[in-house]
């Protein structure tokens, strides 16, 4: 059966999908107070006026990367001073705005005050979605139990049913969490034998007799008696701690204090991303990442979950109540802050068509639909589920400098006049994860100075554009030597120091990247600790379990102070490292490590563009050649093609090369996935849509646009799509 084309409907000159009409008139717009003319009439009046200022924003980019692959640009590129002086000359390198100080307003605490983990999760995937809208709080003893933080020797096996002895040890490192940051006057939480709340105190009782916080004002709230407390709220750099008693439970029947749990407050925002980690290419997809966004925001998104046997709905959670020592209530959010990551302005959507039949720009799309569904926390019985102080927040990614920056703030203040929302309600989420916003970065900061909400440093983009940026200057190094590269620790560097030279402290977010390992968790206790103590105020996990326990590192390092202490004592510019291009002498690198790092980008690609083109799954736990899983998206994905690309326009690899290793590591993903009766395989015939795609993405990735992959990976998912409807 061949697919019929979307039934259509024309308004205000735009040829729109009926599906999405309906969305808009029938699940979005009641409630909100916006007509439904004049939301279209909004719409349609920014995609006639803005399109052709988005079209020449992308000619510019091609304009630019066609000086930096001609040979003019290579001699300079040598020398950072001259390539400073050459990216000037070409306007690549715009002029520096000088004092640049943000004025945003009406900011959540989560935001411009608190630090601690961000989720990032695909909207289109409801269990997911509502599984990290709830992650604002998690259990410290799960986080510990079930990941690899507690070792396995000596009988801590986690494997079957609850282990006495690895639970021991779970309780033994959470007891100590609690003694190093909620200290007790000479007594320990490990030998508490009951909590109580006595003239406005926190009361801990042990062999040795009653001892007390050492510093009193930790003591938050409780809930329960007085006397037999179910649980103790504390507080420590703005971030909660819950220890919950309950004698009835397993584990709390025990313990000498009865204590059941430690529940810490963990993710304080999600990001529920519209992009790198979704595979929407049509009306269906989009209405599906949409609708799933207007129930996270109306607070009535579920989702089916089977696990260990039983299945569940589950629901998202609401504001939890304690009481205060001195009788009155407090209420604190159960739930995450939530952003909204939209595409970026290189992304076109047929789901709406212009006046000449032409796609219309998805970002505009995805700023006008959600900016809808997110007026429902503004106005009605619902408002303020997320945003307490009254704003919407959005992340846009993929912007080069600070002309597209500029872009994007008059589309938000479109929304903001078709939607009747006061100016600068839509907050703006600045990725830093092209080279010329890096470059650029006050500048991009400047243009959205009383709206911006957030920067970070998008390490996994920002390395694929590093590469496509460099694609003819030479060869660069192998993926697994980028992290030790002058031009990233300076990207890393340079990012939390603008941003706090720019006002972001008690304003903004200053964010770092995703921990790609989401099974290696005790790696992960051991390494990200490094960014809360860069002055960061969050940074990126994949799972609740990982937000939890990357929560431990918010209250070893207090950011506000350290972000302070670098106010006080600035590094130096660095620009010169940024433009250092990381490239590599051939001769340097032998035969068999040509091989080696061609079969882990083709693997990785591979497995992940699988996935992707039969499957619709935007983000995957891929495992390498070692089998160690690892999350990968299309920045991942990014990484690895354009690594191969560069590799075959220098020479290091020749193209029977790859297609050679493309079929071997066809083979291993293949026998990767056996497990999975979803799965299609592509061996030996090798000839499927998504082997197709992988190849192309390998083998055409110096001439894609930025090195971006999604116009491959869509063109061969709508055909994947017409094939199994084909089929059925």
């Amino acid at each position: 059966m061949t697919p019929s084309p979307p039934s259509r409907t024309t308004i205000h000159g735009l040829s729109v999908a009926d599906a999405l009409i309906s969305f808009v008139r029938e699940r979005a717009l009641p409630g909100t107070g916006v007509a439904e003319d004049d939301f279209w009439a909004g719409l349609a009046g920014a995609i006639t006026e803005l399109t052709p200022q988005l079209r020449a924003l992308l000619v510019r980019r091609d304009e630019l990367q066609a000086r930096l692959d001609a040979p003019e640009a290579r001699e300079p590129s040598a020398d950072p001073a001259a390539a400073r002086a050459f990216l000037e000359e070409i306007g690549y390198l715009e002029p520096d705005p000088g004092p640049v100080r943000i004025s945003t307003e009406n900011v959540d605490p989560e935001v411009a005050t608190l630090a601690g983990p961000q989720l990032v999760v695909p909207l289109l995937n409801a269990r997911f979605a509502t599984n990290a809208a709830n992650a604002r709080w998690g259990s410290l003893y799960d986080a510990l139990y079930g990941s690899d933080v507690i070792d396995e020797a000596d009988g801590k096996s986690r494997s079957g049913p609850y282990n006495p002895t690895r639970g021991a040890a779970v309780i033994a490192r959470a007891k100590a969490f609690l003694d190093e940051h909620f200290p007790l006057q000479g007594a320990s939480h490990a030998t508490a034998t009951a909590y109580r709340v006595r003239d406005g105190q926190l009361s801990v009782e042990g062999p040795d007799g009653v001892s007390a916080l050492t510093d009193a004002a930790q003591f938050v709230a409780f809930t329960g008696d007085e006397r037999e407390p179910d649980s103790v709220l504390l507080g420590h750099h703005g971030l909660h701690v819950e220890i919950v008693i309950d004698p009835a439970h397993p584990v709390g029947a025990g313990d000498p204090a009865h204590v059941a749990d430690v529940v810490i407050e963990a993710a304080l925002t999600a990001i529920m991303d519209l992009e790198d980690s979704v595979a929407a290419v049509d009306t269906a997809d989009k209405l599906l990442g949409y609708g799933n966004w207007l129930g996270l925001i109306q607070g009535t998104l579920t989702a089916e979950v089977s696990k260990d046997g039983q299945t569940f709905t589950r629901v998202m959670q609401p504001p939890r109540q304690f009481r205060r020592p001195d009788g009155s209530t407090l209420e604190l959010p159960g739930r995450a802050l939530l952003f909204i990551r939209q595409v970026g302005h290189h992304m076109f959507s047929d789901m709406v068509l212009d006046a000449d039949g032409e796609a219309v720009p998805e970002g505009i799309l995805d700023a006008f639909v959600c900016g809808l569904a997110s007026v429902h926390d503004l106005r009605g019985e619902r408002a303020g589920q997320n945003s307490r102080a009254g704003s919407i927040y959005v992340v846009k990614p993929k912007m080069h400098g600070p002309a597209e920056v500029g872009l994007t703030v008059e589309i938000l203040a479109r929304v903001e006049a078709t939607l009747g929302l006061a100016p600068a309600t839509i907050k703006l989420g600045i990725m830093d994860e092209e080279r010329r916003t890096s470059v650029n970065l006050k500048a991009c900061i400047a243009a959205a100075a009383d709206r911006v909400v957030f920067i970070n440093t998008g390490f996994l983009d920002r390395t694929g554009d590093e590469i496509h940026t460099a694609m003819r200057l030479g060869p660069v190094v192998r993926k697994g030597a980028m992290k030790t590269q002058a031009w990233l620790s300076a990207y890393e560097d340079r990012n939390v120091a603008i941003g706090l030279a720019c006002g972001f402290r008690g304003r903004a977010q200053i964010g770092k990247g995703m921990w790609a390992a989401p099974d290696n968790l005790a790696e992960m206790l051991e390494a990200k600790i490094a960014h809360p103590r860069s002055g960061a105020s969050c940074a990126w996990v994949p799972s609740p379990t990982a937000a939890t326990l990357h929560a431990l590192h918010y209250h070893a390092v207090d950011v506000a102070a350290r972000q302070r202490e670098l106010e006080a004592a600035p590094g130096p510019e660095r620009l010169e490292d940024l433009l250092t291009v990381p490239l590599v002498d051939p001769a340097s690198v032998s035969p068999p490590e040509r091989e080696e790092e061609l079969d882990l980008n083709v693997q990785s690609t591979l497995g992940y563009v699988v996935r992707w083109i039969d499957q619709g799954v935007g983000c995957s736990k891929v495992p390498d050649l070692a089998g160690t899983p690892l999350m990968e998206d299309r920045a991942t994905c990014r990484i690895s093609s354009q690594m191969v690309s560069n590799w075959l326009v220098h020479g290091l690899v020749g193209l029977e090369q790859v297609d050679a290793s493309l079929r071997r590591m066809a083979a291993v993903v293949d026998a990767q996935n056996a497990g999975d009766p979803a799965y299609v395989p592509m061996a030996p015939a090798c000839d499927g849509q998504a082997f197709l795609a992988a190849r192309e993405l390998l083998t055409q990735g110096m001439h894609q646009p930025s090195g971006y992959t999604e116009p491959i990976l869509h063109r061969r998912r709508v055909a994947r799509k017409a094939e199994l409807m084909e089929t059925d």
